[in-house]
């Protein structure tokens, strides 16, 4: 029997998503393509809360959607801002240095959010508009910190500066609220395998017509990932090369899920988890890497052990005595903290047999873990906000 997986993607599969990828071959250059191609893509562009960004859903992962922003609306030159706050920015950064573009970085100590007053003032400062893109990480995975993405958008605007405004969503679309067009965003990226509960495979990107418009004078090489092909393609019920079909249908069917539970109450079950998660780490005496409640992520707990500790030994053996995954550490913060995903296909009381075998993990390593504090205090938590609901629809 397979345990669920509490790492931060790839995420539980549903039956139904599994049975949707698992489909037979079709020609896909025939009209079925189309049906399982357009309904997906305008189910994540409901799931982005957007009214008329442009999809595209290439064969790739979040990495991949990394590149096909960059490289289909920048120039060799041209600046980017962005913050330094995690292992994820810090790829992104990196890839950005590989592709000739100059970097303006904000260093942020890891555990920290986006500084939007930092942004707006090297965007004040820029007064040539050297810098063409903002870069944002909404949700850094490795320290388990949300940044505010609201509050990036009012700093570009109260600096009156022209760039684009490009936001890494891997780890929050589809399992945090996501206002793409009311956050005035240009360009999100996001994976299959995160909180659409698919296998890893498709890179999955919402653009606005200023960056689509972009394209006209971008001038970084681009070949696979050339979103003008692609959108031929699409205009022709098509796809440029070989398409991951059964991904597709399987996102198509994720949307549907998705929305048929309602984009709140997804947000919402994701929240109440993640709020069980954190009254566990709580009651056993340790902290989060996230240093203020407001950062805390609703998809992702990185928790710190004790000074000396390695917490590479809690992974390593929740795997080996319990068959049970959770994330390691990354980074800068490697070996210092261990991670529990709590995104996708997960319930509350999916989550409280990771609590639990965490627990467990703990005493069994000599940590001074009572066993089943944790899990009572989610067990508080989960009871509680069961009780309101159930009042509230009475």
């Amino acid at each position: 029997m397979q345990n669920p997986v509490f790492i931060p993607g790839p995420t539980n599969i549903p039956e139904a998503l599994r049975r949707a990828c698992d489909m037979p071959t079709i020609d896909h250059r025939s009209p079925l393509f189309g049906q399982i191609l357009h309904p997906a893509r305008t189910g994540v562009r409901r799931v982005l809360k957007s009214d008329s960004a442009e999809i595209f859903l290439f064969p790739s992962t979040g990495t991949g959607g990394w590149e096909t922003a960059l490289s289909n609306t920048l120039s060799p030159g041209d600046g980017v801002l962005v913050a330094r706050n995690g292992m994820f920015s810090a790829r992104w950064i990196d890839m950005c240095e590989r592709h000739g573009l100059e970097m303006t970085i904000i260093e942020t100590p890891w555990g920290e959010g986006i500084p939007a007053d930092r942004f707006e003032e090297a965007l004040t400062a820029d007064t040539g508009h050297r810098i063409k893109a903002v870069l944002a990480t909404h949700n850094e995975t490795a320290t388990g910190v949300r940044s505010d993405i609201a509050a990036v958008r009012r700093a570009m605007d109260a600096a009156g500066h022209p760039a684009m405004l490009f936001v890494d969503g891997v780890s929050s679309i589809a399992s945090m609220d996501f206002r793409f067009d009311e956050w005035g965003v240009d360009v999100a990226v996001t994976g299959s395998q995160k909180g659409f509960m698919l296998p890893p495979g498709l890179a999955i990107l919402g653009f606005s017509q200023r960056a689509l418009e972009a394209r006209a004078t971008a001038t970084l090489p681009r070949t696979f990932f050339d979103t003008r092909d692609m959108e031929r393609g699409y205009a022709a019920n098509g796809y440029p090369y070989t398409p991951a079909v059964g991904l597709m249908n399987g996102l198509n069917i994720a949307c549907d899920m998705l929305l048929s539970e309602g984009l709140e109450a997804v947000f919402a079950r994701h929240h109440r988890i993640a709020e069980g998660v954190r009254a566990a780490v709580a009651a056993w005496g340790l902290k989060l890497c996230a240093v203020r409640p407001e950062l805390q992520s609703d998809t992702v707990s990185a928790i710190r052990t004790p000074e000396g500790f390695d917490a590479n030994r809690i992974v390593a053996h929740a795997a080996e005595a319990y068959g049970v995954a959770f994330g390691t550490g990354l980074g800068a913060v490697a070996g210092k903290v261990f991670r529990i995903g709590h995104l996708g296909s997960l319930t509350d009381v999916m989550a409280l047999s990771g609590i639990a075998t965490a627990e467990m993990v703990m005493a069994d390593l000599g940590l001074p873990v009572t066993l089943g504090s944790g899990t009572a205090a989610a067990q508080e938590v989960y009871r509680a906000t069961r009780a309101t609901a159930l009042k509230d629809a009475a």
